[in-house]
């Protein structure tokens, strides 16, 4: 039987599209041109957040910061405040939109939640709320929109998306004994998320790295049976000294968020091949609610 992590993965091409839409019809309560923006979530929110971040200041939108929200620092100066929380209860984000006096927007799965009262305006994408507690396509939708908010056509990154559903997962991918995923630009974000997945589903080591900081000490992890996993293009000669380190690099044509995809199911394989349950990870709940 499929875990529910494993179906809701497979259905994000489907989260995109409809992510898409909803981008132009919320578009009047998404941050404008020009203004300062702080994005901040805790965990895989918080990852999603530093690619848009990135994103947006790529695209000439205007300053962008991202933060968890346990660090969001006060004393600076945003025009407003962008908080991706799927159960809309995260102790962290709720204190924070409650404490600040700027114009705030919450994107959150559930539209029941706390949160709808802590934000000036919420963005509801339940259809992609998740039964796991192992968080897939709520982040990536999210994401999604925020891209399209951006200004870009999506439907080449949905049909990566469909493609990745389907890959096979090659089995020096299935055997590695650890795997340090990488990026540059706005896919730093979704290389820590991949390493993310990694932990949770399947308490497995994975680190992850900027590409061009991974020679500065991190490389001397990559050994034979190990992977250095790169979302986008890589920079030159790094395919190089990943093969000097007799490690395997990995390197896709896949839009990066699809190649997300291939990296969560990566991890849901690993989880069920050792035993595990990916919706149920150890040590987590679906929302951390301090006391």
């Amino acid at each position: 039987m499929s875990t529910h992590v494993a179906v809701e993965i497979a259905t994000q091409p489907d989260c995109w599209h409809r992510a898409s839409t909803l981008a132009k019809e919320v578009a009047p309560v998404l941050p404008r041109p020009g203004e300062r923006v702080a994005v901040v979530g805790c965990g895989t929110s918080w990852f999603m957040a530093q690619s848009y971040a990135w994103l947006r200041e790529a695209t000439g939108q205007g300053f962008t910061d991202a933060f968890a929200a346990s660090e969001f620092p006060g004393a600076r100066d945003y025009d407003r405040i962008v908080a991706i929380t799927r159960s809309g209860t995260t102790s962290e984000v709720l204190d924070l939109l409650e404490s600040v006096t700027v114009p705030t927007l919450a994107l959150t799965a559930d539209g029941t939640t706390p949160v709808v009262d802590a934000a000036d305006d919420v963005v509801v994408l339940d259809f992609a709320d998740e039964v796991s507690v192992v968080q897939t396509r709520f982040a990536t939708s999210a994401l999604a929109l925020l891209r399209t908010s951006l200004g870009e056509d999506l439907t080449p990154a949905i049909a990566d998306a469909s493609a990745a559903v389907g890959l096979a997962l090659r089995p020096e991918w299935t055997s590695a004994t650890q795997i340090t995923f990488l990026g540059r630009g706005w896919t730093v974000g979704l290389a820590h998320e991949a390493a993310l997945k990694m932990r949770e589903a399947a308490g497995a080591w994975t680190e992850s790295y900027p590409a061009m900081d991974y020679r500065h000490g991190p490389i001397s992890v990559t050994a034979p049976g190990r992977l250095a996993w790169m979302f986008g293009s890589a920079p030159e000669g790094l395919a190089g000294d990943v093969e000097a380190t007799g490690g395997t690099f990995v390197t896709s044509g896949l839009d990066p968020m699809a190649g997300l995809v291939v990296a969560q199911r990566l991890a849901v394989h690993i989880a069920e091949a050792a035993g595990l349950n990916p919706d149920q990870p150890r040590h987590l709940t679906r929302s951390v609610i301090l006391s």
